[in-house]
């Protein structure tokens, strides 16, 4: 994909929070306060979001007060998706919102490395050679390098029992960080960034676990009771966890709240090894600064601010807290005896403690600065109405603030406690700003990993250029804060709900559909597509509409338009015929006029889910074009979806008429205008009703239908509870991930392989991600396995696809993904689903 933009930034790197801005209680504050005086800090390493253990990470981060961080190589782009149809970088997407939701909950720190999902492993060989060794190791190394743990503690081991692939990889190049951190030889260029210096933690442990049939825990490794009762959070940590791991949802990761002592055990694998504490041997305190007259009053003043900390009138801390900002900075920074990794290393810690203490008085004060967009998207060389709210509600220390965003800023004179101050400000937005991004999306996949450029860039689970400065004086201190620049609403049910702010182009150019199917086997040689232009501001010019059909430009419109905001313009474009017998190409819109500084070939993406911020990215809309020599019997579906996948918009291109089925639609009568009635992926995992209509989904076959089955999930995840075959198999965790695995045909004279396509080698060609997930197994003899393949290495299984004739009807189970390989444009995907679906009053013996 061409590269569509990069990121501005106007103030600083934040993380998004679409959430009502967070208040605090006095003993949060009083929690924080505490904070400041402990200078540790822990780095957990595992491979994927929902890899953490969230249990120990709120433990450390609000009993030992450490600050505590989450390395995830992946953003998890290639698991399946429980709540919605998203799969691979949208699902990427989703999954970083939920960390980071996470993360709010247990109050750690949230990074990941530039490692792209690229969905099961079963070896971290194959894993570092996808992503590229040497560059996710240098991530591991930035983010240990700028983080500066005491600590690294892994989820997994090197030696292979966390099972999957990526897991075992996080380990080993974790081990392999430990030592290349703290060598200047080891990724040099990163030693020349601010701030940036080797780095040796103390130790690297393994949190061992009991998983499923999986115990790696020992009586005689170091262990750590986690399970203690916060009475200022009012929480346990395992109640906390369990908030925490909840946000997975798009995983179904809910559990249940744990209560009382759990231990957790850790083995050594680099460094000295615990005794008595995960930070034996770590001075934690600022005497390790070191300038320790300075260390013991910075320390002393913290612990007369706590001890004399009053509930009900937490703004008492302000001042004295704003001073020891001020002295902490001047002592700490100004250490003559200091060389440069402590200078470096001070600086870190000033930096971190300064932020949390200023964050500490604006709360204590309750004050309250918001600035908030009149609209979510924004355009490119258009203006933007910003309303800036401001509030004292606790002090008549402060009189004066300033808020600055987009270029523009207002001042607040003489503020009246607990008197909301609120003003307009209009910005502009500079043609040559960039629209927001994700910023690992910038530049696309290179191999197996996100290209990001930028080395400020990596770690970072996301950018926020968006951000208000927010500048007052308390007292004799002068303070800066930093909001984000949001959009603000009231939902009549919700209630006020604040998203994220977006800069987009001035013009949006869409496509439909996303992918065409041509059949050789039909006499019709053109198709329609549509594309929609979409004009975000005002626009009076020459417009040019074209479009690339493969390198082919083709023009499509050239005339003058007035155009008003908002307005979209329908355009419809005949495509022929492709002449090879293969996926051929791609068709892609793109506008072009004076008024625009660059070509218009992008639109835009939303993702939305209650639990997350709303999720936009730019892309360029491409139609998939493929010719197939295919050939299908029957012409009318049921489908009943599952967990989400975009399979009835394939089977549509394939010339079905396809019914979405709810359970009242589930009747023995009413099936029977079907030829085939399909499940979607995970449908048993998902719907609890599937139970209630076995019965007619069975009688359906006996009397003649065809019943497709495709996968679900046999873990603890949304276990299948109902019963879904005439005949009894389970579901095996058996999956084959090489998706140039070899594909033997079992049965080779099998009506599925012949009816109404013959099937080659040739049809599992081009196949994307893997082969096949959660296999049938325990198989009852009534059935027959139509295909075996096997993974490097490993025993062929059989469990891929069976099929068992059923009264007068068919009944098929598949790990096979087409949910994957039919939006791919795979054409011996569509051939393969074509014979499985086949009608049954024409299945050919």
């Amino acid at each position: 994909m061409k590269k569509l933009f990069t990121l501005c930034c106007i103030c600083f790197t934040a993380y998004t929070n679409a959430q009502s801005p967070k208040t605090y209680t006095s003993s949060e504050l009083l929690q924080q306060l505490k904070k400041l005086n402990v200078l540790g800090s822990v780095l957990y390493v595992a491979a994927h979001p929902d890899d953490e253990n969230t249990r120990l990470m709120a433990y450390l981060a609000n009993e030992k007060l450490y600050r505590t961080g989450y390395l995830s190589l992946t953003r998890g782009d290639g698991g399946q998706n429980l709540i919605g149809d998203e799969q691979g970088i949208d699902l990427g997407l989703i999954r970083t919102q939920e960390l980071l939701a996470a993360r709010r909950v247990d109050g750690a720190e949230q990074f990941f490395s530039r490692a792209y999902d690229f969905g099961y492993s079963k070896s971290p060989e194959e894993a570092m050679r996808i992503w590229g060794h040497d560059e996710i190791l240098s991530d591991v190394v930035w983010v240990i390098r700028k983080f500066k743990p005491d600590v690294i503690i892994c989820r997994f081991p090197t030696t292979g029992e966390g099972g999957h692939g990526h897991h075992t990889a996080s380990a080993i190049l974790a081990e392999e960080a430990f030592e290349a951190a703290a060598d200047p030889a080891k990724f040099p260029e990163q030693l020349t960034q601010p701030g940036i210096t080797t780095w040796r933690a103390t130790r690297l442990l393994w949190n061992t676990f009991n998983f499923g049939n999986t115990n790696t825990q020992r009586n005689d490794q170091f262990k750590v009771d986690v399970g203690q009762f916060n009475p200022l959070l009012g929480k346990s940590y395992g109640e906390i966890a369990a908030q925490s791991r909840s946000q997975h949802k798009s995983q179904g990761f809910g559990v249940p709240s744990q209560r009382g002592s759990v231990l957790e055990y850790f083995k050594t694998l680099k460094g000295t090894a615990p005794v008595t504490d995960l930070m034996d041997g770590v001075d934690i305190s600022w005497a390790r600064t070191g300038n320790i007259t300075s260390a013991r009053s910075i320390a002393k003043t913290i612990d007369s601010i706590v001890n004399t900390y009053n509930s009900q009138k937490p703004e008492l801390v302000a001042i004295p807290l704003a001073g020891w900002v001020q002295r902490m900075m001047q002592e700490t920074i100004g250490n003559p005896l200091a060389n440069n990794q402590q200078k470096a290393l001070n600086e870190s810690y000033v930096s971190q403690k300064m932020n949390s203490a200023n964050e500490l008085i604006a709360n204590t004060l309750g004050i309250f600065a918001e600035a908030s967009a009149q609209n979510q998207l924004n355009v490119k060389g258009d203006s933007i109405k910003i309303n800036v709210t401001v509030n004292v509600r606790n002090s008549n220390l402060v009189n004066r603030i300033k808020v600055s965003a987009f270029g523009v800023s207002t001042v607040f004179d003489s503020l009246m406690t607990n008197v909301s101050s609120a003003r307009t400000l209009t910005g502009y937005i500079d043609e040559l700003f960039e629209a927001t991004q994700p910023y690992w999306l910038e530049n696309g996949l290179k191999d197996g990993r996100f290209n990001v450029t930028k080395q400020r860039m990596i770690g970072l689970p996301e950018f926020n250029a968006y951000q208000a400065l927010v500048e007052l004086k308390v007292g004799d201190n002068l303070m800066n804060l930093y909001r984000p620049v949001q959009y603000k609403y009231t939902d009549p049910v919700k209630g006020e709900l604040f998203q994220p702010v977006q800069v987009v182009n001035p013009v949006f150019v869409n496509a439909s559909p996303s992918l065409v199917l041509f059949n050789s086997n039909e006499k019709k040689q053109q198709k329609k597509v549509e594309f929609d232009v979409q004009y975000n501001s005002k626009l009076a010019d020459s417009i040019q509409l074209r479009y690339y059909n493969n390198d082919t430009k083709k023009l499509v419109f050239d005339s003058l338009v007035h155009a008003a905001k908002g307005s979209k313009i329908r355009y419809e474009v005949e495509l022929s015929k492709p002449a090879a017998d293969a996926a051929v190409g791609f068709v892609r819109p793109f506008v072009t006029a004076k008024r625009f500084k660059e070509t218009q070939d992008g639109t835009l993406r939303k993702i939305s889910y209650d639990h997350i911020p709303d999720i936009y990215y730019q892309y360029g809309d491409v139609v998939k074009v493929i010719n197939v020599d295919l050939k299908t019997a029957g012409s009318a579906v049921g489908y009943i979806p599952g967990a989400g996948d975009k399979v009835p918009e394939a089977l549509e291109q394939m010339g079905y008429k396809v019914t979405i089925l709810k359970e009242a639609d589930i009747t023995a009568d009413n099936l029977k205008q079907f030829d085939a009635v399909i499940t979607g992926v995970r449908a048993y995992n998902t719907n609890d009703w599937m139970n209630n209509v076995y019965d007619a989904l069975m009688q359906y076959v006996k009397e003649g239908g065809t019943m497709l089955v495709q996968y679900n999930t046999s873990n603890q995840i949304g276990p299948v509870k109902a019963k879904i075959s005439p005949y009894p198999f389970n579901i095996s965790r058996t999956r084959i991930t090489d998706e140039t695995a070899a594909v033997n045909f079992l049965i080779p004279d099998h009506p599925a392989l012949n009816y109404p396509n013959k099937i080659t080698a040739d049809d599992f060609k081009g196949w994307i991600q893997e082969r096949s997930i959660y296999h049938a197994d325990k198989i009852d003899s009534n059935y027959q396995s139509i295909l075996s393949m096997a993974d490097p290495g490993e025993k062929a299984d059989n469990g891929s696809l069976i099929v068992t004739e059923f009264g007068k009807g068919r009944f098929v189970y598949t790990g096979l993904v087409f949910f994957r390989e039919l939006p791919a444009g795979v054409p011996g995907a569509y051939r393969l689903f074509a014979n499985l679906i086949a009608r049954k009053s024409k299945y050919v013996k």
